[in-house]
C-alpha cells in the first residue's frame, strides 16, 4: 500500500484545461518586424506567448498603421489574454528570465526597442520595473537587442550592454546599463564604425581563460574586450573580479593601440553563432556568409573548416544528427525561386549528412531544433504543397494557392519526414517551449494574412499553438523514396509519436 502511494506522487498529473490546439486573432502586423517570446509568466508550468502587434481599430476607415502598439501575454494553455500593455515603440527583442532581481524569483522580461526604449517589465503583470532614461542616448539609436552581462557593479544582478549607432554620424557606441536600476554604468564608449552591411547583433563571448569579449559587426565580425569598454566607460583602470582576466591568443590579433577593435572575420557576414564544443570549456564560432560557412576555433580564432554553400537564407540550426557528441548544422538554402534545399552538415568535418528539396515561395522562415531524451535532436522546418491530407483545426481562410507545411526530421529515420500540420496563412515566426513534467513541447506559430485583398493594409496576425505529442500522433509520414526501408513508413510514425523531449531543449545559440 505504501509503495502505491509513493508511485502516485511520482506520476505527474495532467494539466487541467490544457488544449492541444488553439488559435487566436490578435491584431495587425507592425510595420517593423517584431519578436515573439515564450515564457511561463503565470507559473502554471506551460510556456506562455509574448508578442507585439498593432491594436485593431473599430473604425475600419482608419489606416491601421497609425493604431497604437500593444504587447500582450497569451496563456499557453488556452490562448486567453493574461495581460496587455501599450508599447512606446517597435521592439527589437523580448528577453524573458535573464535578469533575476530577487533570489528564486525569475519574473522579468527585458524589452529592447527599435529606437531608444530599454525597459524591464514584470513578466506576470507587464508593468514596468524600470525604464532607462532615453536622454542617455539622445543622439544615438539602439542598433540591436541588449546583451546580458555578468554582474559588473556587484549588486547581485546581471548587467547589460547596449550597442548604439549615431543618428547623424557613422560611429558606434557601447553603453553599460545596470540590470537592477536601468541606470548607465558610466558614459557611452565610442568607436569608429568599421565595415558596411548587415548588423551582427552583439553577444558576450567567454574564452577558455575566463576573459569576456563582445562580438559584433556590420557585415563583418569584430571583438572588443569587455574590460576595455568598462575602463573607458568608468574612466579608470581598476576592474571588478569578473573582468580581471585576458586572452593572449585574442589580444595578439590587434594592434598596440588598445582602443582599436580586434578583427575576427572580414566581410559578407550574415550570421554569427557560438557553438559549444564537446569536452571543452571554450565554444567555437560559426560564421555564415553569403558564400558559405566557416567554423572558427574559439581558443585562437583559427579556422577549423570552411564549406562553400551559396544562398543560405536563414540562420543555421545546431542540433545532434550523428553520434559523435558534436553539434551538427541544419541549413536552408534557396536553390531557385520556388524551391529550397534542406541540408544537414557534420559539425566536425562539414561533410553532408542529409539533404532534401521542398517547394518554397516565401521569404526567410527560421527552422528549429529540439533535444530529445535520447540525446538526439528533432529538426522542424517549413515547406509548401497543395491541399494536405492531414487537415488540422489550425487552418483558416486561404489567401494563397499553397499550404505551408511544418515538417519534422528525426536522425534515426532519415528516410522519413513527418508532416505535422499545415496552414494557409504566411508564416511569421515559430518557437517551441518545453513542458517539464510531460516531456512534451508547446509549439507557437505566428501567421499573417491580408483581408479584402488590400495590399495597402497590414496583414492580420494569428497566434496558433499545438502540443508536439498531439502533432506527432496526428501527423502524416512521408517516405523520401526508399521503397524497401525498414521499419516501414507507417511504423516510423508510431515510433516517433512516443518521443520524449528534454527539459533543456536545444536552443539557438
Amino acid at each position: 500500500m505504501m509503495m502505491v502511494l509513493i508511485c502516485a506522487f511520482l506520476v505527474p498529473c495532467p494539466l487541467r484545461n490544457q488544449q492541444n490546439v488553439w488559435y487566436r486573432n490578435v491584431g495587425y502586423e507592425p510595420e517593423v518586424s517584431s519578436p515573439m517570446e515564450l515564457f511561463d509568466v503565470n507559473k502554471d508550468g506551460v510556456p506562455d506567448i509574448l508578442m507585439l502587434f498593432t491594436s485593431p481599430s473599430s473604425n475600419t476607415s482608419l489606416v491601421v498603421l497609425e493604431q497604437p502598439l500593444s504587447i500582450s501575454a497569451l496563456s499557453g494553455i488556452n490562448g486567453s489574454v493574461l495581460w496587455n500593455r501599450k508599447s512606446q515603440e517597435y521592439l527589437r527583442s523580448i528577453q524573458c528570465g535573464q535578469l533575476v532581481l530577487k533570489p528564486h524569483q525569475n519574473d522579468t522580461c527585458l524589452l529592447t526597442g527599435a529606437s531608444k526604449l530599454l525597459t524591464l517589465i514584470s513578466a506576470s503583470t507587464g508593468l514596468p520595473v524600470w525604464t532607462m532614461d532615453p536622454s542617455h542616448i539622445i543622439h544615438e539609436t539602439m542598433a540591436a537587442p541588449a546583451v546580458v552581462l555578468p554582474d559588473l557593479d556587484e549588486d547581485n544582478t546581471n548587467d547589460l550592454l547596449v550597442l548604439t549607432v549615431g543618428e547623424n554620424q557613422p560611429d558606434l557606441g557601447f553603453l553599460l546599463v545596470s540590470g537592477l536600476t536601468g541606470k548607465p554604468l558610466g558614459g557611452i564608449v565610442k568607436y569608429n564604425r568599421m565595415g558596411e552591411g548587415k548588423v551582427i547583433d552583439p553577444q558576450a563571448y567567454y574564452t577558455g581563460q575566463g576573459a569576456i569579449y563582445i562580438l559584433f559587426g556590420f557585415g563583418n565580425i569584430q571583438a572588443v574586450a569587455l574590460r576595455d569598454i568598462y575602463a573607458q566607460a568608468k574612466n579608470r583602470d581598476s576592474f571588478p573580479t569578473i573582468l580581471q582576466k585576458s586572452e593572449p591568443d585574442w589580444e595578439k590579433r590587434r594592434s598596440v593601440n588598445l582602443s582599436k577593435l580586434i578583427s575576427v572575420y572580414s566581410a559578407d557576414v550574415e550570421f554569427l553563432q557560438t557553438i559549444p564544443v564537446f569536452g571543452s570549456n571554450c565554444s567555437d564560432l560559426l560564421v555564415t556568409t553569403k558564400e558559405g560557412l566557416s567554423l572558427l576555433r574559439g581558443q585562437d580564432l583559427e579556422q577549423r573548416w570552411s564549406r562553400t554553400l551559396k544562398n543560405i537564407y536563414s540562420i543555421p540550426q545546431p542540433g545532434y544528427f550523428n553520434t559523435d557528441g558534436n553539434l551538427d548544422f541544419f541549413l536552408q538554402i534557396q536553390s531557385s525561386n520556388d524551391v529550397k534545399k534542406i541540408v544537414v552538415i557534420d559539425g566536425s568535418t562539414s561533410a553532408f549528412l542529409w539533404e532534401w528539396e521542398v517547394p518554397w515561395h516565401e521569404g526567410e522562415v527560421k527552422a528549429m531544433s529540439l533535444l530529445t531524451a535520447d540525446g538526439k535532436s528533432v529538426f522542424l522546418f517549413w515547406g509548401e504543397g497543395g491541399t494536405a491530407e492531414n487537415s488540422s483545426a489550425l487552418n483558416t481562410k486561404s489567401e494563397a494557392h499553397l499550404n505551408r507545411h511544418l515538417y519534422l526530421l528525426y536522425p534515426t529515420y532519415p528516410a522519413v519526414v513527418l508532416d505535422l500540420f499545415n496552414v494557409t496563412a504566411s508564416i511569421v515566426a515559430t518557437d517551441g517551449g518545453i513542458l517539464e513534467l510531460e516531456k512534451d513541447v508547446v509549439l507557437a506559430i505566428l501567421t499573417a494574412e491580408r483581408e479584402l485583398d488590400n495590399d495597402k493594409l497590414p496583414r492580420k496576425l494569428t497566434v496558433r499553438k499545438l502540443g508536439m505529442k498531439w502533432a506527432l500522433s496526428n501527423s502524416q509520414a512521408l517516405s523520401l523514396g526508399h521503397v524497401n526501408m525498414k521499419p516501414k513508413v507507417e511504423d516510423v510514425k508510431r515510433i516517433l509519436a512516443r518521443l520524449k523531449f528534454s527539459a533543456v531543449p536545444q536552443r539557438l545559440l
